[in-house]
């Protein structure tokens, strides 16, 4: 029987996304993409602040901000800096200006400590024209020449930082590729591991070496071994988890963030908490805290 990740926060996401642990402040901040909110939990308890666009994913930086992947474009701003409920935001780069039905989507920092995150379009069917960059203090914005995607996710990098995940959610495929972060390259891409039961969302590896996936309309999240083989599972009691980050002072405590989109009705009586950040205690498992976003 897999262990049952329980209700942490109720903060009722519409699409809660893009869960990270910030280790010297010892938060979890995650996104409500469509609520466009940005929420942090710590010791002090829960705070939310509301912004002028979706944000799909974040990190925090080496200077004490926090960069934000907004819908078309990538910011900082200070979350101690702003007032009760909104926050300044500083411009770092505009994303895909040119193409109206796309926007910013999953995203982590590499082991070199630039952030690459994806984009997708958001017209019924998701067409493949969405696409993955890097995001340096030194280099600015640069595209990776990875193939166009409907739906960018499950960005996350292998402990020694040389290979990248990541999948194109409506492919149910999470692909595997070196990964050249110095000069923004990829290549010896090949299909790692197939989500048959639901569709591929957001994922992190831990200290050993394996990728843990969120599996939206699946209630589950998975771990592969890194020859791409189902190790373990996790159950969640909401049907769509988003992403998955591991947090804790022994880092041992696994993070889901999960929506209420997708959900009937009567499946939202039955699951009042979708939408929520669940957490389950993994004694044995330790994950690896990604580093802090070199903004400059």
């Amino acid at each position: 029987m897999p262990v049952t990740a329980s209700l942490f926060v109720d903060c009722k996401c519409t699409l809660g996304e893009g869960i990270v642990w910030w280790r010297e402040r010892r938060a979890l901040l995650w996104t409500d993409i469509e609520g466009r909110r940005l929420w942090m939990h710590d010791e002090r308890g829960t705070r939310k602040w509301t912004l002028p666009d979706r944000l799909g994913s974040l990190a925090p930086c080496e200077s004490g901000a926090v960069l934000l992947a907004l819908a078309k474009g990538v910011f900082t701003t200070d979350v101690d800096g702003g007032s009760r409920d909104q926050l300044t935001l500083r411009p770092l780069a505009t994303v895909e200006p040119d193409l109206e039905s796309t926007r910013a989507n999953d995203g982590r920092t590499d082991r070199q400590g630039n952030f690459v995150f994806g984009t997708m379009d958001l017209r019924e069917g998701h067409p493949a024209t969405g696409s993955f960059y890097q995001w340096s203090a030194r280099h600015g914005l640069r595209r990776l020449e990875l193939p166009k995607v409907g739906i960018a996710n499950s960005i996350c990098f292998s402990p020694d930082g040389e290979s990248i995940y990541f999948c194109d959610s409506p492919q149910r495929r999470i692909m595997r590729g070196r990964y050249h972060a110095s000069d923004a390259r990829v290549d010896g891409v090949h299909a790692f591991a197939t989500v048959t039961d639901g569709f591929p969302d957001g994922s992190v590896v831990d200290a050993d070496g394996y990728l843990w996936n969120a599996v939206w309309g699946r209630g589950m999240v998975r771990r592969y071994a890194p020859d791409g083989s189902l190790d373990r599972e996790v159950a969640v009691p909401a049907k769509n988890p988003t992403c998955v980050v591991f947090g804790g002072d022994a880092m041992n405590e696994l993070y889901i963030t999960t929506a209420r989109e997708e959900m009937s009705s009567e499946e939202l009586v039955r699951t009042p908490d979708a939408g929520g950040v669940y957490r389950a205690m993994l004694p044995g498992v330790r994950g690896l805290p990604d580093p802090l976003c070199r903004s400059g």
